[in-house]
């Protein structure tokens, strides 16, 4: 019994260094990440009325009130587009970034108990986020898909939009949203880890960088000595090319979207490494 139990030894050292990265060990631990990604989908909304169907109302009543306040009191203009689903088409990446964004940079304080009971690879946390709340992209996109037809073939506005040809890269469209919020999320649950302040800034933080994307106004109408400002945000790419994507209107250049995708890059590594480093002091910090 002696020799089999050796066999079978298991020995967790810390992790050294900045660049100590084990994929294999994740993979291992796939059992562990479905169960956080059920997790994460069944408590959200436990002991709730509506249950999952929180997922298609919330991003309903945000367009519907964006479309009320911005589209008839502000009188933004939407390109020609249907105000409804010119704001559901910003909001469908959007709220994909937002959502990995909140899950991902709350690890330390939201899985702090779970952290000191025992031993696994933190980064599964954040990737069940990532998961998640792609799932949850997947049932806002049937909404939007069901605005869409109805918009189509019940209203005269049909001509003014339709689906491109670029909504084949819909998928690695995906991959960058997800790399890029769970890069920034990595950054702020590192921060988080060590200030407590971080906590109460992201939820001010992800307002601030809602209205620094072109998700309630087009490109178009912001003056062109300013437009660069907005460029820089990594995600005024994705947001743009999604709309092109599902409506046709709008659109980001090729070297738009290579900035945002080296952005992406940058921010996901290093997002990565500083996570790493600083999931050693999880627990003593919790």
């Amino acid at each position: 019994m002696a020799n089999v139990a050796s066999n079978h030894e298991l020995v967790i050292r810390p992790t050294r260094g900045w660049s100590h990265l084990d994929l294999a060990e994740i993979w291992r631990y796939r059992d562990l990440l479905y169960l956080l990604v059920h997790r994460e989908l069944v408590v959200k909304y436990k002991q709730t009325i509506l249950g999952p169907a929180w997922f298609v109302l919330q991003p309903l009543l945000m367009t519907v009130v964006f479309a009320v306040i911005f589209g008839n009191v502000a009188k933004i203009p939407t390109d020609g587009l249907p105000p409804m689903l010119f704001y559901s088409g910003g909001l469908l990446g959007w709220n994909f970034f937002a959502q990995t964004f909140q899950g991902t940079s709350s690890t330390p304080v939201a899985n702090a108990s779970l952290f000191g009971k025992v031993y696994f690879p933190r980064l599964v946390v954040p990737l069940a986020a990532v998961i998640s709340s792609l799932l949850a992209f997947a049932i806002q996109l049937l909404t939007f898909l069901s605005l869409f037809a109805y918009f189509k073939i019940f209203t005269s506005t049909s001509s003014s939009f339709g689906l491109s040809r670029d909504i084949v890269l819909l998928a690695p469209l995906l991959v960058q949203i997800a790399a890029l919020s769970l890069g920034v999320g990595l950054w702020l649950a590192a921060l988080t880890a060590k200030y407590r302040d971080f906590t109460h800034l992201s939820s001010l933080f992800i307002q601030l960088w809602l209205y620094a994307t072109p998700v309630i106004y087009p490109l178009s109408q912001i003056p062109a000595r300013w437009r660069w400002v907005v460029l820089v945000n990594p995600m005024t790419a994705p947001v743009e090319t999604m709309r092109h994507m599902f409506l046709g209107q709008g659109g980001a250049t090729m070297s738009q979207s290579a900035f945002a995708v080296v952005t992406t890059l940058i921010l996901l590594l290093s997002g990565v490494l500083v996570f790493t480093k600083v999931e050693r002091t999880f627990v003593d910090r919790a």
